[in-house]
């Protein structure tokens, strides 16, 4: 297995000519499963993989219940509901994915787990399919180090929920060829979103410019100011559609701090730094919205 190369020549590039017809999504937690929803609602045959059959069952059943809330509210039909539940499976074996012609990886926000997975892809895959990360903040090219194509690998960062908010950062790293951004960036469309280029910078586009913004915001809670009024002042005063604490609490406390740990060690900024209150709320369990208690509390969905 490919552990990686920091420098030496690149090998010979692969044709990165393909039609995508058949998705893989390796992880199921909220953005995996969001993804895989998008994938197959958007007719595209998808095949999700987790690590065991249980987490397997777990995402077919917030998928099924997200479409079937589409469906009430009107925003799907019956026939749209059961035919995207159709084109969608299940797996936990990784060799599974072999004759997908795009992967898409959102597994835990770590470089050495993506890395691990990636080199796994690489040997599965046929040598014209695309390998893409929804990471939002580590580096593409340490991702695509770890395989022997990196040319066919790129990111694509989509935001939470995946279903519903149509922005995709479709990320070019050094030895991304453009055979691969543009069959990332016209699948995104074919598939409802608002695909948007950007090159392999920390925080690529979004995360850049929100992640040290969310966190003065947080730091304000330091001088007596309530999450409420914080929140009803970027709202009601900034036209901000959700406050900064809901948003977090949206994206989940653990997950910002990632982003923001990555985007601190990446550009040495200190706003990038995550603010001790969000490591003293996931210390205590309080993820947001996912554990029912962040800033606020949540009832049970």
């Amino acid at each position: 297995m490919p552990t990686g190369r920091s420098s030496g020549p690149i090998p010979s590039r692969v044709s990165i000519a393909v039609v995508i017809r058949r998705v893989g999504v390796v992880g199921l937690g909220t953005m995996g499963a969001g993804i895989a929803q998008v994938a197959a609602q958007a007719g595209f045959e998808t095949l999700g993989r987790e690590v065991s059959a249980e987490l397997c069952e777990q995402a077919r059943r917030k998928i099924e219940h997200y479409l079937g809330r589409a469906d009430e509210k009107g925003k799907l039909t019956p026939e749209e509901r059961d035919g995207a539940l159709g084109r969608l499976t299940f797996t936990t074996e990784l060799e599974d994915l072999a004759g997908c012609e795009l992967v898409i990886e959102a597994i835990v926000e770590e470089l050495d787990p993506k890395r691990e997975v990636f080199a796994e892809l690489d040997r599965i895959v046929g040598p014209e399919a695309i390998l893409a990360s929804n990471t939002s903040a580590l580096p593409i090219g340490r991702i695509a180090e770890a395989t022997e194509h990196p040319e066919r690998v790129i990111g694509m960062h989509f935001f939470n929920p995946a279903p519903l908010l149509p922005l995709v950062e479709i990320v070019r790293a050094e030895h991304s060829s453009d055979e691969a951004v543009d069959a990332a960036y016209e699948w995104a469309e074919r598939a409802g979103k608002q695909p948007i280029r950007c090159n392999d910078t920390p925080g690529f586009i979004v995360n850049r410019v929100l992640v040290p913004t969310l966190n003065d915001c947080i730091r304000l809670l330091d001088h007596g100011i309530m999450p409420e009024d914080l929140d009803k002042a970027m709202t009601m005063g900034v036209g901000w559609p959700m406050g900064p604490c809901a948003l977090v609490d949206l994206v989940g406390v653990d997950i910002h701090i990632h982003a923001a740990e990555a985007l601190h060690e990446a550009t040495g900024d200190e706003r990038m730094s995550p603010p001790e209150r969000l490591r003293e709320l996931a210390t205590a369990g309080h993820l947001g919205r996912k554990t029912g208690r962040g800033f606020f509390e949540y009832p049970e969905t």
